[in-house]
């Protein structure tokens, strides 16, 4: 492609890089440079970061060293300088249910600014962002929209699953399903120590629907990605293949000076909001696109607005482990999210640009499924869906005027709409004492509150509470509530992310020991059977002292934001 002058071969978009480049007055930059390797001939080229999470400590990013030697490759061949640099990545499911949990939410932000600050100080041209779980791929997709340059998000790409267990294929949660029926009898230690060695058999994310795949399928949707890239298994050899690609495509969108938030528009979270609902991906997402849309310029608002009406809308036409036995490698092989998007492109904006740098109509136009026919058990069309009622869905009322958020596709259709007796816990831990105390009934509502990105601090998820009611049958029979959020894998009739959160002076910071609480999913109502006036007099009462905490967790429980604004760091509060 050769090498580009000042500004990119006439396109418009000014490198960057040459402003602090230039001879003679930049040539202590230059010798800075030259201590690492590079020649006048790489100084005179795009210079593109490669910000990778690449970590010894899970699965899901034990590949990134390798594709981001390929992405690399194909940054130089392309005509660039690529120059790499690490960030933290924390996987979820290292810290469920221990202290470790109260930073995972946060650490996005800690993702966005590192890449940012790197960026900036060294004024990079592009980037590559490679990453693959649950809070990384937002933080990634944040400082992508926060810096306005050409980006693309490179995933690693979900493991494979390992042999069925309990009805399906096992994945990362299934020893916690093990532990919790051995607790009761219904499993032995064998069992356990089975699926600790047998469901992880590869390097990758995890091998269903939860929070990283949902949004590496998300990044596909909006553009950020390559198209059909998002869902190839860690260990195909097509994975090395799309790092070399993507490293060649963003010397390209250098080049014809195509930044990130002429990807990441109103438009194109749109069609993020319209996938999701009709993948039925994590309820995470609710969490993450309001704030990936303040860092494009996008209300936060709009997100949760449209997840409102479009719910209604849009119906349920991927159903995927946890909502089947299919597991992500059988949902890329029946199509991934081209099919998807191709089956919903008549409600779809097609016009929005992509890092491919076409439009999502002309993905589509070339797009067909190398493997075959489309297995309509995994995929279906929107005339003949697997149900009417879409993945997701807000609720609101007068305990969650704000919002709440539920998982339709994940709740039994006997408990769509539960009537029941409070039981109130102000944090997990109490929470998961009584479930194994067996203080939690058959018509139970469980509360668990000051679990939000204030009260927590870190919006932790309840993800063992519920595995926990699972495990002792009550799934069907009781529903939980809280402040707080759940994992991707999570089923049962549960609401999280209620706004406003109780250390905020939610209305759910004045539930009481069997006070009266309706869930209706349908009517899209979670409400307390309580007097405005009671709830007046309750709230006269009621005070709140913040956790102790310290360092960076001291700082994000000052500033972070609700939940239905994504729960980033309010700069509005500095």
């Amino acid at each position: 492609m050769g090498k580009c002058d000042e500004t990119c071969q006439g396109c418009g978009y000014e490198l960057r890089s040459s402003k602090i480049l230039g001879r003679p007055d930049w040539s202590d930059l230059r010798a800075m440079f030259k201590g690492v390797g590079f020649g006048d001939d790489d100084l005179e080229r795009p210079i593109i970061g490669v910000a990778n999470t690449w970590s010894e400590i899970n699965p899901g990013h034990t590949n990134l060293r390798m594709l981001a030697d390929y992405v690399k490759r194909g940054i130089y061949r392309a005509g660039g300088t690529p120059v790499e640099f690490g960030t933290i990545g924390i996987c979820d499911g290292f810290p469920t249910a221990n202290e470790g949990m109260y930073y995972v939410l946060p650490s996005r932000e800690v993702i966005a600014d590192s890449i940012e600050v790197m960026t900036e100080a060294n004024r990079l041209d592009g980037l590559v962002l490679l990453g693959s779980c649950d809070k990384i791929v937002p933080g990634i997709l944040m400082a992508a929209a926060r810096l306005n340059i050409p980006c693309i998000v490179v995933n690693g790409g979900p493991m494979l699953s390992g042999p069925e267990y309990n009805g399906r294929p096992s994945d990362a949660v299934s020893p916690t399903e093990a532990m919790a029926l051995h607790s009761i009898g219904e499993a032995s230690l064998e069992e356990v120590i089975a699926m600790e060695e047998l469901c992880c058999p590869t390097c990758g994310s995890c091998s269903y629907l939860g929070t990283a795949n949902t949004m590496c399928c998300l990044s596909e949707v909006m553009g950020m990605t390559l198209a059909g890239t998002a869902m190839v298994p860690a260990v195909y050899n097509e994975r090395i293949r799309i790092a070399f690609a993507s490293g060649e495509k963003i010397v390209e969108l250098i080049r014809k000076g195509i930044t990130s938030r002429d990807i990441i528009t109103k438009e194109s979270l749109t069609n993020a909001v319209k996938v999701l609902l009709a993948f039925g991906g994590s309820t995470n997402a609710v969490l993450h696109l309001p704030a990936l849309a303040y860092e494009a310029g996008v209300d936060p608002q709009l997100i949760i607005d449209e997840i409102d009406k479009l719910s209604s809308e849009i119906p349920l036409i991927v159903k995927v482990n946890p909502s089947s036995h299919y597991d992500m490698e059988a949902f890329h092989i029946a199509g991934g999210v081209q099919q998807v998007m191709k089956e919903m492109r008549s409600i779809l904006d097609t016009g929005c640009m992509t890092v491919d740098g076409v439009t999502v109509a002309e993905n589509l136009d070339k797009f067909y499924n190398k493997y075959g026919e489309t297995n309509r058990n995994i995929i279906k069309t929107l005339e003949e869906p697997f149900s009417e009622e879409s993945g997701l869905a807000i609720l609101r009322g007068n305990l969650a005027p704000d919002s709440g958020v539920a998982k339709p596709a994940a709740i039994h259709p006997d408990a769509h709409y539960f009537t029941g007796e409070a039981i109130v816990f102000d944090s997990e831990e109490e929470c998961m004492d009584a479930i194994g105390k067996g203080r939690v009934k058959s018509g139970h509502v469980v509360v668990i509150r000051y679990e939000g990105p204030k009260g927590g601090p870190g919006m932790r998820e309840m993800y063992k509470p519920m595995k926990l009611l699972y495990a002792q049958h009550l799934d069907t029979s009781t529903a939980l509530i809280t402040d707080g959020r759940f994992s991707g894998t999570n089923n049962g009739c549960f609401i999280g992310h209620i706004s406003p959160e109780a250390a905020n002076g939610g209305p759910i910071a004045i539930v009481r020991d069997g006070d009266k609480i309706t869930i209706d999913i349908k009517g899209r109502d979670l409400h307390l059977d309580v007097t405005e006036e009671e709830m007046e007099e309750r709230f006269k009462a009621w005070s709140y002292t913040p956790k102790k905490t310290h360092g960076y967790l001291s700082l994000y429980a000052k500033l972070a934001s609700s939940a239905d604004k994504g729960g980033i760091i309010d700069l509005d509060r500095v």
